[in-house]
């Protein structure tokens, strides 16, 4: 499954990364508040390129364990300000999970939101996926909220579900089924 690139909302461009995205990638990638709740660390320049260069590979879904990653660009503001991501968790099982990460200067727009729900839009239009699936820290509320207002449910609180960034961490995790899509789509 290929998306027809560019992928438009009103406000946005969703579209694989290109090598002119590195600055805006970086912008956002080198910033501690963003990875507070990511597995990775604030990124030089170097370890920004080299995540730039394997976003190149990510721009279909052939196998379920493959990652969709497109960055969201604003026309506007002529920049990237974020990516957002899709996995195909399962094929047998029509399983999936959506992320998203986004540069700060651009938060409280509603601009995480309307990429994220495009991206549902590839999950359960064009991948036909059953259930779509999004995962958290609790102490990231800006991100369980816009899950929420999403129209994801939150199915577990897994409490000390892990050693993050070196202690104890929970999780949360939302979900949505088709099913629900396609009623708050009517």
């Amino acid at each position: 499954m290929r998306p027809d690139y560019p992928v438009k909302t009103d406000r946005l461009v969703l579209r694989p990364f290109e090598e002119q995205d590195l600055d805006d990638l970086h912008a956002y990638m080198s910033n501690p508040d963003v990875c507070r709740y990511l597995y990775s660390e604030p990124s030089s320049l170097e370890e920004t390129q080299k995540r730039l260069e394997r976003s190149f590979t990510l721009d279909e879904l052939t196998e379920e364990g493959e990652w969709l990653v497109l960055a969201v660009y604003l026309p506007e503001a002529d920049r990237v300000i974020g990516d957002v991501v899709l996995k195909w968790v399962s094929e047998k099982h029509r399983q999936g999970e959506v992320g998203y990460v986004f540069n700060p200067e651009f938060h409280g727009k509603g601009y995480a939101r309307e990429a994220a729900e495009a991206m549902l839009k590839i999950g359960f239009d064009e991948l036909g996926l059953h259930r779509i699936a999004a995962e958290c820290d609790p102490r990231n509320e800006p991100s369980w909220r816009l899950m929420e207002r999403l129209g994801l449910r939150r199915e577990g609180h897994f409490r000390q579900n892990e050693i993050f960034k070196g202690e104890w961490g929970d999780l949360f995790v939302y979900a949505m089924l088709e099913e629900e899509y396609r009623r708050a789509q009517a």
